[in-house]
């Protein structure tokens, strides 16, 4: 949120430096995240003087222009051409040296020295809409006699900068939402720190009904949603631009100024924190509003243009046909003031935030209003806020007050709190004994009353503005912040406790462990939002769309779901790097998939206890961590010592592999199978021997690519991270001693059906010899001729090496005739070569 410096100190004294208020709003927990000087005539006439014109000669060859000598102050004169019409010796004016710059709207020009009609000019004489201090352009400007040649025009005119204060405000200060807001937060902290201040705001004493020519009839039917809506009418304004004053500190925050009515609604609100909206009377049919909600898929047209459908939820201002504004979020088309209207009533309510943030979202619509709105606003604001519109639409537009204000308000209308607070508590958790004094004139300066109190506590009415403090450890917070975080003494003495690491503590350090393996072999990590699209799950049986998680209010469509895969996150970031000619990439992730399962959901039995029926609502939803890796583009490009080369699935298989090797996976519990769907265009599973998922890896299908325009081939895999760490739970990565005795190599060429995969044959190996077998591997596969139909060869290496002697080769053929039968057996393989 935007305050101005000047703003502010029209509610609070102080005498402090736009620098230290930042440092002081800061430390109050309103942390400033931009100071800006905002100047009040654009380059803060810089360079412009109060001159005089000492003479004043007809040009030589120009039938308007003079030639004048004009003494700048400084102690000479300078030559300067002017064509003004008024233009006089004697006359004191303002004049722009050499060097100054000076602004036509988005453009700017410097005042060099030039020659007019071969004459030289050392300078420029200025009107008043040169120079940005009016509009008129019938002549220079005149100054009486009494301005001091060579004063800065900065200074003659009292001319000073404003100061534009970013705050940014955290959803629990809601009451900081407004100048006045801050001025109460600014007050305390200055009474704390013993700096003389005080606080205050106009007065609407003088608000009187001029007349009852306009009354509205004001009937709420939604309550909830409406706890309080007051309203009053004003006739015969004129609506046109607002004085330069009301301009400025509109201008100044970030606001366009629109009109005189307009103008005041979006001043209360940046003043008080009240959102107002201002409605032409005569569009009121039937002199009535009603508020209410409407027919779920009610047609309503926004100030802007733009239709929307109202929601049976949606709360709209209505007269007594149609809607005319979607409460606290946006007016309607035709209901606003124009310069046409002459009429205006004025609507200041208090919406409940839970309506307004759920209309907002659902429509899309974020406004200043629904902002205050959904965060909660004063419920005792309106009436003050409607009464200053009132006295302002009278004073800048002329109109008369036309009704009594009338003010609609139920029993759901949020009132004071009242807190005790405990001074044992506050000190065990500040740390520190503030003294009870302190403590209550704390709360009195944040406008707290104190009720009664004794020796060890305090009973405070909390203000219903502060919509944030309602509980003890409410008032400790704000205690602190006024009292000052940096007021708290470091303590010479560390209170801890001892815990023992635990199984995600192992897993954080493992994922270290990868991490910093896979930046080594060239990956870089990315992070991705667990909130992703709704459409890239649409016509998946993969990732069925029936197993999303969704959100009730999502932001937009692009955040409408929380991810089932790490996939799409990788491809989006793969799109991003292509388009920017980054098209070889090694990326990986680490991060939660999220399900939901209609059948998981128990049936809800009666009087359920809370806990009870939070695990009857969860039971559908489920999360699993997970470990993806993505490749695309070359292996290798623009080296001199290698070709360029592609990348592949077999070197993603490595990666994988090797992930599995450096966290102590046992491969003889492994089992490898291949798999095709609509996410893969073919991969390789690997899970364990009951069947449960640990890996799985391939080429994308072309149709998810082609989701992100991605032309080149992307290689994936995913890896349950959570199902990994149950796989090595209680072990340990171990080594042991080079091994003394030598290995031995043997080859088996094997005919075999298509369909076998080398999967099969080297998990029957490893069954067949547990202890002397160390590796397997395929080093050529045939098809084509001299092979029967249906019939692929491959040739497959057994490393065979015992950890205590040397093997003999009656050892060596018995260990491959076991070898051998196990393979051949249940892949119906024949040996070659026998």
């Amino acid at each position: 949120m935007n305050v101005s410096y000047k703003w502010l100190k029209e509610y609070v004294d102080f005498d402090l430096s736009p620098e230290a208020v930042s440092e002081a709003l800061t430390s109050v927990g309103l942390e400033v995240e931009g100071l800006e000087e905002v100047q009040a005539i654009r380059g803060g006439l810089a360079g412009l003087v109060v001159a005089q014109v000492v003479t004043c000669e007809p040009h030589p060859d120009s039938d308007h222009m003079h030639v004048c000598r004009v003494d700048l102050g400084n102690g000479h004169e300078e030559q300067i051409v002017c064509g003004a019409p008024n233009c006089r010796q004697g006359l004191k004016t303002i004049a722009a040296t050499l060097g100054t710059k000076l602004y036509d709207g988005d453009k700017d020009f410097t005042i060099k020295k030039s020659k007019l009609r071969g004459v030289e000019s050392s300078g420029m004489l200025c009107a008043e809409d040169e120079i940005g201090i009016g509009k008129s352009h019938d002549g220079i400007i005149e100054l009486p006699d009494s301005a001091v040649v060579g004063t800065p025009a900065a200074q003659y005119y009292n001319l000073e900068s404003d100061y534009l204060i970013g705050i940014g405000i955290t959803p629990n200060h809601s009451d900081a939402c407004s100048h006045w807001g801050v001025a109460r937060d600014l007050y305390a902290y200055l009474r704390q720190n013993n700096m003389p201040t005080a606080l205050h705001r106009p007065a609407v004493d003088d608000f009187k009904v001029d007349n009852h020519d306009l009354p509205i009839d004001i009937v709420v039917e939604q309550k909830e949603a409406c706890p309080r809506y007051v309203a009053v009418t004003v006739k015969g304004c004129e609506v046109k631009e607002s004085p330069k004053w009301l301009q400025d500190k509109l201008t100044t925050i970030g606001l366009r100024p629109i009109n005189n009515i307009v103008d005041i609604t979006n001043y209360i609100m940046m003043a008080y924190g009240q959102p107002l909206h201002c409605f032409d009377a005569d569009m009121v049919k039937g002199h009535k509003v009603v508020v209410k909600t409407m027919p779920e898929g009610t047609p309503f047209v926004t100030l802007d243009g733009v239709e929307h459908k109202l929601s049976d939820r949606d709360l709209a201002i209505c007269n007594a046909e149609e809607p005319m504004c979607i409460a606290g979020v946006f007016g309607g088309k035709g209901s606003g003031t124009y310069e046409t209207t002459r009429d205006v009533l004025f609507e200041s309510a208090y919406f409940h935030p839970t309506w307004i943030r759920k209309s907002a979202r659902r429509h899309g619509l974020q406004t200043d209003a629904s902002f205050r709105f959904e965060r909660g606003i004063d419920p005792d604001g309106q009436v003050y806020a409607i009464k200053m519109a009132a006295l302002m639409a009278k004073e800048l537009a002329g109109g008369q007050i036309a009704m009594d204000i009338v003010d609609v308000k139920n029993d759901t209308l949020p009132t004071d709190a009242t807190v005790t607070l405990e001074y044992q508590y506050l000190w065990s958790l500040a740390g520190k004994e503030i003294p009870a004094d302190t403590v209550k004139s704390i709360c009195t300066d944040l406008g707290m009353t104190v009720l009664s109190e004794t020796d060890t506590a305090v009973t405070l009415q909390v203000p219903a503005y502060r919509v944030d403090v309602t509980r003890p450890c409410d008032i400790v917070e704000e205690v602190l912040r006024i009292y000052g975080y940096n007021n708290m003494e470091i303590p010479t003495q560390l209170r801890s406790s001892l815990t023992i690491k635990g199984d995600l503590d192992r897993s954080y350090k493992l994922q270290n462990l990868v991490a910093e393996q896979l930046v080594g072999c060239g990956f870089n990590e990315i992070l991705n939002n667990s909130l992703t699209k709704t459409s890239y799950y649409e016509g998946l049986e993969t990732f069925k769309a029936d197993n999303l998680v969704r959100l009730m209010n999502p932001l937009s469509q692009d955040l409408g779901v929380m991810r089932q895969t790490m996939l799409f996150g990788g491809l989006e970031v793969i799109s991003h790097n292509t388009n920017r000619r980054m098209p070889d990439l090694r990326i990986f992730e680490f991060g939660n998939c999220y399900y939901y399962n209609a059948e998981r959901r128990p049936e809800e039995r009666p009087a359920q206890s809370n806990a009870e029926t939070s695990k009857v609502v969860l039971a559908p939803y489920s999360e699993d961590y997970h470990l993806a890796l993505w490749i695309t583009g070359r292996r290798v490009a623009g080296n001199w010592a290698h070709a360029d080369e592609e990348t592949s699935v077999y070197e993603l298989k490595s990666y994988v592999l090797n992930v599995l090797r450096r966290l102590g996976v046992p491969f003889g519990a492994l089992v490898f199978g291949e798999e095709s769907n609509d996410v893969f265009a073919k991969s390789q599973t690997i899970s364990q021997r009951g069947g449960k998922l640990l890996a799985q890896f391939g080429i994308v299908s072309k149709k998810q690519t082609s989701k992100l325009d991605i032309d080149a081939p992307v290689y994936y895999a995913d890896i349950n991270w959570n199902n990994l760490m149950r796989l090595i739970r209680g072990k340990g990565v171990s080594f042991t001693d080079i091994p003394k005795y030598p290995a031995v190599s043997r080859d088996l060429a094997l005919l075999i059906d298509k369909n076998v995969e080398f999967g099969q044959i080297e998990a029957a190996a490893y069954q067949a010899e547990r202890k002397l077998l160390k590796e397997v591997s395929l080093f050529d596969v045939y098809e084509g001729k001299n092979l029967e139909a249906g019939k692929k060869s491959y040739a497959v290496n057994f490393i065979l090496q015992s950890d205590d002697k040397t093997l003999n080769d009656h050892a060596i053929e018995a260990v491959m005739s076991k070898i051998e039968q196990a393979v051949v057996k249940p892949t119906g393989a024949t040996v070659r070569g026998k």
